[in-house]
């Protein structure tokens, strides 16, 4: 048994959150390494081979978009109806879940195939670029449905109730990828097409483990036939959910894209595996913050369902202490550290001095995005899309595609990187705002339902 009814209502929230956010660091981190360890080996290739991966990035987050539509969207309402003890109606979101998952997948891999070349194209492939591109991007579209129902539903996973099992998920699907990476890359001398079937063998062994989760005894909830019918009302609620995560990773598909543009216009082909290296080292240690915020997320919709609104306020605070203090530390690491942190992905001298020039100037305001990715994920748990929606499109769309359609113009690629400081600075201080007025809120809702008793509680179980 990995959590039930008492530890989420009467465990003190430092020590719940703890045992919901280590799990979940653990699996984010280990998580990154998917992509991370593909960079490392397929740097040793060449810069071009590097810049093929970043632009495939956009589409491979495309995919990681349509993953968390779903996923998100049903894990957060998860937690909800089990913390409003409504059983039946959690076993339908995962149903539905699923079903969507495989559809939207298999649609992605059809259309992928059949436009892959003029795509790239559009997101600043070059002639020298386009043969590593297509051969990476081509390999993972085999196995997108894998990341969609894998990767989307650990998030289910941890939302009912077994953050420890959904991290030892992540951690074996990532070992296979470890393990096949140098073996297909060089020893069988696959190269670029050999870390994109090491991704997609690591997400079948992912997708594997989730299934069997949910057709097991330990699991609260399970998949059933009649289940998977979808449902026009769930599948509603689920991408009403689940629209935050997907606006926010759309918009950074339209932003990598521009940004690919405007590197290759005044970075050249090189750029842009500057920016790939930087985007690597930006998820491998904001993977922490990431990992508290999906631990909380759970445990904040649960107590907010059961109105126990006095806890969601003390979870809050300390996912935003927590966050702040990873962001500061990364910052401090990456100031003083960035042509250590470039030279693990490369040899090459011109790469690795455009990835630390970059690199400094593009997380310059890394301490106060903490307040963006708390705001953004409180605002999905307790299921208030619209806000959540809002502050993630406020950095991508309203701010940061502007910019980066500006001020290149002015400062060339100092301006590609300076265009996501300023978009960060802007959009933080919303973010500031929005989670003052949230905490206001929870406090007029604890005042109102202190003096009721809390609702029986579904015991989650593993």
């Amino acid at each position: 048994m990995e959590t039930n009814k008492d530890t989420l209502i009467t465990m003190p929230v430092g020590r719940l959150l703890l045992k919901f956010s280590l799990p979940a660091i653990g699996g984010m981190i280990v998580n990154s390494l998917y992509n991370l360890v593909d960079r490392i080996f397929v740097g040793r290739i060449g810069g071009l081979a590097m810049t093929g991966i970043g632009l495939s990035l956009p589409f491979m987050m495309l995919l990681s978009a349509v993953s968390s539509l779903v996923g998100i969207g049903a894990s957060a309402l998860i937690s909800i109806k089990l913390g409003e003890n409504k059983k039946d109606e959690a076993q339908r979101l995962l149903g539905n879940a699923i079903t969507l998952l495989t559809g939207l997948m298999l649609l992605m891999t059809l259309l992928g195939l059949i436009f892959k070349a003029p795509m790239l194209k559009a997101f600043g492939a070059s002639d020298s670029t386009m043969p590593y591109a297509l051969d990476y991007m081509t390999v993972i579209l085999y196995g997108a449905i894998f990341q969609g129902i894998g990767v989307g539903l650990v998030n289910v996973v941890r939302a009912t109730g077994h953050p420890v099992k959904s991290m030892m998920i992540v951690i074996v699907g990532t070992l296979v990828n470890i393990i096949l990476d140098p073996i297909l890359i060089f020893t069988l001398d696959m190269g670029i097409s050999g870390a994109a079937w090491a991704t997609i063998m690591a997400q079948l062994v992912t997708t594997i483990m989730v299934i069997g989760h949910f057709l097991s005894e330990k699991s609260q909830i399970k998949i059933e036939k009649q289940k998977l019918k979808l449902h026009l009302v769930t599948i509603k609620s689920i991408l009403s959910i689940g629209f935050a995560a997907f606006a926010m990773q759309l918009a950074s598909v339209v932003v990598s894209i521009i940004s690919n543009n405007a590197l290759k216009t005044y970075g050249g082909d090189v750029a842009i595996g500057a920016m790939t290296i930087i985007n690597s080292v930006m998820v491998l240690f904001l993977m922490s913050a990431m990992g508290i915020t999906q631990g909380a997320a759970p445990i904040i919709g649960f107590n907010y369902g059961a109105k126990r609104f006095d806890r969601v306020k003390k979870v809050l605070k300390l996912e935003l202490t927590a966050v702040a203090s990873i962001c500061t530390m990364t910052f401090i690491f990456v100031q003083a550290f960035p042509v250590m942190l470039s030279s693990i992905f490369t040899s090459e001298l011109d790469l690795i001095e455009k990835a630390s020039n970059g690199m400094r100037l593009f997380l310059l305001i890394l301490p106060l995005i903490s307040a963006q990715i708390v705001g953004a994920s409180y605002f999905q748990a307790i299921g208030e899309a619209k806000k959540a929606t809002f502050l993630g499109l406020l950095r991508q769309v309203l701010l940061l595609i502007p910019l980066l359609l500006i001020l290149p113009h002015f400062f060339g690629l100092n301006g590609v990187w300076g265009a996501a400081t300023l978009s960060d600075l802007i959009s933080s201080l919303i973010a500031i705002v929005s989670l003052k007025l949230a905490f206001k809120h929870l406090d007029t809702l604890d005042k109102e339902y202190r003096p009721l008793e809390t609702k029986p509680l579904v015991e989650i179980v593993e």
